[in-house]
């Protein structure tokens, strides 16, 4: 064990609260009457449900199949009867309902046939992220960026792999009991993920808060070569991406750049299991480890959940208090939302849920006036400037916020912590980067219809220009022949043709001079259009006089 060579910028120490939810081993949450199952857990494009209401279906069996990139297929999490598909209330901060698909176990746990890789070292890279994508793994330490996505980078380009053990924000122990108990297929899943990517070592990043979880790493890495511990001190919030590549290599990824820019991929110790899971063992990704805390359970533990599970469910098993919970908080309390009730499913991000009494939160003092400390910039961990930042959001200037960088706040929540005007500033920030992103998605519409509408211009006028020039041709073709006819005044000819030729000569010549004049109002050169006015008067003048030759000569 090592400890990390440099130190966040910023940062607090909030209570814990860690505690009390690791007195006991990681517990079994068993099988709810009902498994409601979101076809959208993470960044990217919703599933497409390929079950339908009244198909039994295996646990493991592809229930939700995508075609686009940025996506991850959905898997029964038990075996079952598919009884509903439609929208439901799902952990969303904006509390939106989603497509689901709603299976009542049989009791079985069935699973469908499955198998992993014997010797994943002699197996192709390409077999490899077709498995895990299959298997359906999302980030379950973050966004829930779909895995087989973000694994698909430029494998040259990547040096260190970053498994990230920080585990920073108070309440949430899931990993920590995850490294205690299974920190061998922790080791596992990153071996895999260093040769899929042909990282030349493998760097741990922990706090030292978990000397228990940082026993067990130790043990099971066991001096293997290009695999280290690295142990920093527990400060929030250290566990995000950037400020955890900064910690543990001393690199700092671009503002509006990727880890991958810097030659370093970062994934969480649960999404490393999952892979593991998925390669040696066949298994998609169906269930995940979840605290369940708060003052408002009796018993509070972390539970091995299947994905689907209501969190009603949970919180029973927690020996929940519900006339005392006043708050339901999925994540942390720091970057956690309220959920609106307890009957929405736990998916694969959902690493915590706070079952929150007025103890645990009481309600905040009123906002004051801004006072001008300084505090909050100090502990901003990348170096912004909270106070200006608000001022901007609240006077809608939303250009000046996105020039003093608005975009790199990660909305960990440290400077309205550290506010003593009790002043919600991260709500100003997500006002203001909703506000951006409603503005830019406006002039992206715009810029399309524009660019919809100088398409439809050019075709009309490309149109326009084809008939015109059939039309030209025509009455090139009846001077051509009036001509003729005019050169052999002897030889027969058909005066309904000639008329015609007339017309059509007649007809190109106006409209010669329509564009004559509107060029002369628009100040263009004219010169190839007089031109070309003086070429068809001498048509018409051919073709009228080749019709007057062919008229019967008057009786009169």
């Amino acid at each position: 064990m090592n400890y990390a060579n440099w130190r966040m910028i910023g940062g607090i120490h909030p209570p814990e609260h860690k505690h009390e939810s690791t007195t006991r081993p990681i517990q079994t949450a068993g099988l709810a009457p009902l498994l409601t199952i979101p076809l959208l857990q993470h960044i990217g494009e919703e599933a497409t449900p390929i079950v339908a209401i009244g198909d039994t279906v295996l646990k493991g069996q592809k229930i939700g199949e995508v075609r686009s990139f940025v996506a991850s297929p959905v898997h029964a999490s038990t075996s079952g009867l598919v009884v509903d598909i439609g929208y439901y209330p799902v952990d969303h901060p904006s509390a939106i309902n989603a497509l689901c698909v709603v299976i009542e176990p049989d009791g079985n746990d069935t699973w469908i046939a499955h198998q992993g890789v014997e010797n994943y070292q002699q197996t192709d890279t390409e077999t490899l992220l077709r498995l895990i994508r299959e298997a359906g793994i999302a980030g379950m330490g973050g966004a829930g960026f779909p895995t087989g996505s973000k694994l698909t980078v430029n494998a040259t380009s990547i040096d260190t792999l970053i498994i990230n053990a920080m585990e920073c924000e108070p309440y949430i122990s899931a990993d920590d009991m995850l490294m205690r108990e299974r920190a061998d297929e922790i080791i596992a899943g990153a071996h895999i993920v260093r040769q899929l990517l042909q990282a030349e070592r493998i760097l741990i990043g922990i706090e030292d808060n978990k000397p228990q979880a940082i026993h067990a790493l130790e043990t099971a890495i066991n001096k293997q070569p290009h695999i280290e511990l690295l142990v920093t001190p527990s400060i929030y919030p250290s566990g995000a991406a950037r400020q955890t590549i900064y910690i543990l290599t001393g690199r700092e990824v671009p503002a509006q750049g990727r880890s991958t820019d810097v030659g370093v991929f970062c994934l969480n110790v649960a999404t490393a299991t999952a892979i593991y899971r998925a390669i040696i063992h066949g298994e998609p990704s169906l269930s995940r480890i979840t605290t369940v805390t708060g003052l408002g359970v009796k018993s509070p533990a972390n539970y091995d959940v299947l994905i689907g599970t209501p969190i009603r469910h949970l919180l029973t098993l927690a020996n929940a208090n519900f006339g005392h919970i006043n708050r339901l908080i999925v994540g942390g309390s720091m970057m956690g939302c309220t959920l609106p009730h307890a009957d929405i499913p736990v998916i694969k991000t959902t690493n915590c849920l706070i079952a929150a009494t007025e103890q645990d939160f009481p309600a905040p003092a009123p906002e004051m006036a801004c006072i001008r400390c300084g505090d909050c910039a100090d502990v901003c961990p990348v170096k912004l400037l909270p106070q200006q930042l608000l001022w901007f959001a609240k006077s809608d200037e939303f250009e000046k916020a996105e020039q003093h960088h608005l975009d790199d706040c990660i909305e960990c929540g440290a400077c309205a912590y550290v506010c003593p005007s009790q002043i919600p500033l991260v709500q100003y920030y997500r006002y203001a980067k909703g506000a951006i992103a409603e503005q830019a998605e406006i002039a992206e519409k715009a810029e399309r219809a524009k660019q919809q509408f100088e398409r439809r211009k050019q075709r009309i006028e490309q149109e326009e220009a084809d008939k015109e020039a059939k039309r030209q041709a025509k009455a090139n073709e009846a001077a051509a022949r009036a001509a003729v006819v005019a050169a052999n005044p002897t030889q027969p000819v058909d005066s309904k043709t000639l008329t015609i030729a007339a017309a059509l000569a007649r007809s190109s010549l106006k409209k010669a001079e329509k564009r004559l004049a509107a060029a002369q109002a628009a100040q263009e050169n004219t010169d190839a259009l007089r031109q070309e006015i003086v070429t068809l008067q001498a048509n018409v003048s051919r073709a009228e006089a080749a019709l007057t030759a062919a008229q019967p000569p008057s009786l009169s």
